[in-house]
């Protein structure tokens, strides 16, 4: 091996040790960042009964961030409720938000973009003698875009499971002026192509008072903390969320067996 060979041999080795080097050197993944903000949430929800089986349900919800300063989204959902059995109900239908861009003096993004989702559920009760515990699982197909104009709408899919607990407060059981407590937990796990790290997508836990007015309204109000990914795998948010929310249950047919279902509007 002449002297050329010799350098070109050493100086490949050294390429190679080096660049077996630099691969071995640990990265540090970026620390976990949390930021907070607040809201307001306004609903209102209706279930209105055609018959002993069929009704239709609804919920109309604004949505403010910043405490009550910027619009964050508007959001319409849409349903036909089926009573399978005393305990049970299942519905199926449409839904159609609409999502206020955070940054809406950016001239690259559209203020406001829309979202169509389909949506199924179903509600079951478990009645006690002085409680109620529902339990409400949602499912959800979701065409969805970023706020960048231009941007395609791409396929999600969430799953939805919460649990609910009424605790009646001034009388013994549920009727007309009953003040109770409201409790719930809601866990958000989303799937699709585009859902590569986020797939626990939120977790809300809520806790207020209610009171029911008459048959057929009801208000609750109370506070909502949400914890949920933002962006990135290493980006997460904590929500402090104001609710209040209006119900409206009315029976449009004769035979009237409200508390033989024993669903309540969810």
């Amino acid at each position: 091996m002449n002297r050329l060979q010799l350098l070109l041999a050493l100086g490949l080795v050294f390429s190679v040790n080096e660049i077996f080097a630099q691969s071995s050197i640990p990265i540090t993944p970026p620390e976990k960042r949390i930021t907070s903000s607040t809201g307001v949430w306004l609903g209102f929800y209706t279930k209105y009964h055609f018959n002993d089986k069929w009704a239709y349900y609804g919920e109309y919800h604004v949505r403010k961030r910043d405490g009550f300063n910027d619009m964050a989204q508007v959001y319409l959902r849409f349903g036909a409720t089926y009573t399978v059995k005393k305990y049970l109900d299942v519905t199926v239908g449409i839904v159609h938000p609409f999502y206020w861009a955070p940054n809406s003096e950016d001239p690259n993004v559209d203020n406001i973009v829309p979202q169509y989702r389909l949506w199924q559920q179903a509600v079951l009760a478990t009645p006690f003698e002085h409680i109620k515990l529902y339990h409400q699982l949602r499912m959800e197909q979701r065409w969805r875009r970023d706020y960048v104009k231009g941007s395609p709408f791409k396929l999600t899919h969430r799953f939805r499971y919460k649990m609910t607990v009424y605790v009646p407060l001034n009388k013994p059981a549920f009727e007309n002026h009953t003040l109770f407590l409201s409790l719930y937990n809601e866990i958000f796990i989303q799937a699709g192509k585009s859902i590569v790290y986020n797939h626990l997508e939120d977790n809300r836990a809520f806790a207020g008072v209610g009171y029911n007015l008459n048959e057929q309204f009801q208000i609750q109000g109370g506070y909502m903390f949400s914890f949920r990914h933002k962006g990135s795998p290493f980006d997460y948010e904590k929500r402090h969320i104001f609710r209040l929310s209006l119900y409206h249950h009315m029976d449009l047919h004769l035979n009237r067996h409200r508390e033989e279902r024993d669903i309540p509007i969810h």
